[in-house]
């Protein structure tokens, strides 16, 4: 009664298990990635801020990849990937006219 959540029950078939099995891997999986790729990013937008042009660029060329990686495993949308290194390169681009 104190509990809110209802106890989740196990699977009775064997094929129910093993995909629960799977889920649990498959999840942990996406969820690493999914960190990563936010980390790509918010690693280039730190160094844009910072007004670092070497660096900044230096780490586009590296989230150009993860968010290529990302989009192919099917994690995020093509296009929100597209959409993001879009913004990430004009945001370095505009870093290097400045300066």
């Amino acid at each position: 009664m104190a509990s809110g959540k209802p106890k989740k029950k196990n699977p009775r078939l064997a094929s129910g298990r093993k995909r629960a099995r799977q889920g649990l891997k498959l999840n942990a999986a996406n969820t690493s990635l999914r960190s990563k790729y936010r980390t790509a990013v918010k690693n280039v937008e730190k160094a844009v801020l910072a007004g670092d042009k070497t660096k900044a660029t230096e780490l586009f060329a590296k989230a150009q990849s993860v968010l290529d990686t990302i989009a192919d495993k099917g994690i995020f949308h093509k296009n929100k990937a597209a959409r993001d290194k879009s913004r990430l390169s004009a945001k370095v681009k505009a870093l290097a006219l400045a300066a």
